[in-house]
């Protein structure tokens, strides 16, 4: 398997509330208290994260002290961890100015109050609930939001590891599209009206950055690439693909040495590119004159493009701005995040082949893909290797970015299965996928949504976190059923 390059990271922030007046009362509870909020820091930390720990807030003095930190720690997800009860005046002020999604956890030490021993100590303990309707009625007189209460245990609940991990798996996302350069370069498909996107929209809404890229650059790179470079892209091809013979389309053949040379050149452009911008992805499209450079890179770019993805950083075809970006969501998330359509409908067993002709995540094919010569591109100019394979078996899940007629974005997300089958030889990838209460209603209803015609495949079925990332990007949403 082909390894990340850009590693999954967040930074997660953390504080504990409680009431000051406890402490007088009741010797020996702030420690204990102090001791869960450690134990759930170290809950938080097997998900790979960084941690700003502010400490116990218990007073309105040490909240607008810990909101002054809090603001300035660049926090992706900012959690507070009800470890007993407190009053809200040492949430408010840094309700008010917190930036990052805040998510309230109550977890009690117990699972049960021991009722033959039970006294006032142990309540408070695990009065981890109690002030939670205050803190999310105060949010909604402040007009803010509070993106989710994790209730359950502190030890051995897999529910609140699960709910945990979620988060963490937002914060990744939501990291990375804080400052991330997604490129731009050439221009949309003559004329694929659903494709335009304004940049200045696009980093509004996901504040990311989009550097406007000339092919004439990584042609420019293309003619640096060394002998040397190509061999040893070529060995990670050998590696990572099979090669069959053609099978049923005229329009393939076997790989043709030429075509894999060339693939292999044009994916160490494309890292020479990534390196030169310092990109997060890459959405193009490009045509050229008949027999120029810029034809001859543009044209042979899927290959690299598939790795990249795998990588870690989305790479998109057709000039596609916002599936490019859906791509880097999945792709955070972990669940992959290939560059998909629709394609024929088999309605004797009620599946739809989901899949497309330009750059996959290679990290969720099922089994090895494959490379395959295409004498001609459909529907594009230019000829050259394509990528063929299925997704992996299992629940998969669809993710389009659209915009609505005040231009605004859109998220459409959907579930379903991808099962096992034959699938078209045609140097494109598909799989088989399967949508309740039936494929053709499943479909009709996602038509129905004003979704552009691209959207990125994941593995597992995640509609509910990516509609988490939405709420917390203030971007409408659907999840289609």
């Amino acid at each position: 398997m082909i390894e990340r390059k850009k590693p999954r990271t967040a930074k997660i922030g953390i504080f504990c509330v409680s009431h000051a007046t406890y402490d007088a009362q009741f010797p020996g509870l702030y420690d204990k208290l102090l001791g869960y909020h450690a134990d759930q820091i170290a809950l938080i930390r097997e998900n790979d994260v960084e941690i700003v720990d502010f400490g116990m807030v218990d007073s309105s003095e040490k909240a607008y002290a810990a909101a002054e930190k809090i603001d300035g720690a660049g926090v992706d997800v900012l959690i507070c961890n009800m470890v007993t009860y407190a009053t809200s005046s040492v949430f408010a002020p840094i309700l008010r100015s917190a930036k990052a999604p805040i998510v309230l956890t109550a977890l009690q030490p117990r699972s049960a109050l021991d009722y033959t021993k039970a006294n006032t100590f142990m309540q408070l303990e695990n009065d981890c609930i109690c002030s939670v309707p205050e803190f999310i009625g105060v949010a909604k007189r402040f007009g803010k939001k509070i993106h989710d209460v994790i209730i359950g245990c502190l030890y051995g609940d897999e529910k609140v590891k699960a709910a945990l991990a979620e988060w963490c798996d937002i914060a990744k996302v939501l990291h990375d599209l804080k400052g991330a350069r997604m490129g731009l370069m050439g221009h949309v498909l003559e004329s694929m009206y659903d494709m335009h996107a304004d940049p200045t929209a696009v980093s509004s809404a996901f504040g990311v950055h989009v550097p406007l890229l000339e092919m004439d650059t990584v042609a420019a790179l293309y003619q640096t690439v060394t002998e040397e470079e190509i061999a040893e892209q070529i060995a990670i091809i050998d590696r990572e693909f099979d090669m069959p013979d053609p099978v049923s389309d005229p329009v393939t053949s076997k790989l043709t040495d030429e075509d894999k040379y060339r693939a292999a050149k044009d994916a160490v452009a494309l890292n020479k590119l990534i390196e030169k911008y310092n990109l997060t992805g890459l959405a193009y499209y490009y045509e050229g004159i008949e027999g120029s450079l810029n034809r001859e890179v543009a044209t042979n770019f899927i290959v690299g493009n598939s790795i990249l993805n795998a990588q870690g950083f989305p790479m998109c075809g057709e000039f596609d701005i916002k599936t490019c970006i859906a791509m880097l969501i999945m792709d955070r998330l972990n669940i992959g995040g290939s560059f998909a359509e629709f394609h024929p409908f088999d309605f004797a067993e009620d599946f739809i082949l989901v899949g497309h002709d330009g750059p996959h995540h290679l990290a969720i094919a099922e089994g090895k893909p494959v490379l395959r010569s295409l004498k001609k591109y459909h529907g594009k100019p230019g000829s050259g290797a394509s990528v063929e394979f299925k997704i992996k078996e299992g629940p998969i899940t669809m993710l389009g970015i659209t915009q609505t007629a005040e231009g605004k974005f859109k998220f459409v997300i959907g579930e379903g299965i991808s099962k096992k089958g034959a699938i078209p030889p045609t140097g494109n990838t598909n799989t088989r996928g399967f949508f309740e209460p039936d494929t053709r209603t499943f479909i009709k209803k996602w038509v129905m949504e004003g979704p552009t015609h691209h959207y990125a495949l994941g593995v597992g079925h995640h509609a509910d976190t990516i509609a988490k990332i939405a709420e917390v990007l203030g971007i409408e949403y659907v999840i289609v059923k």
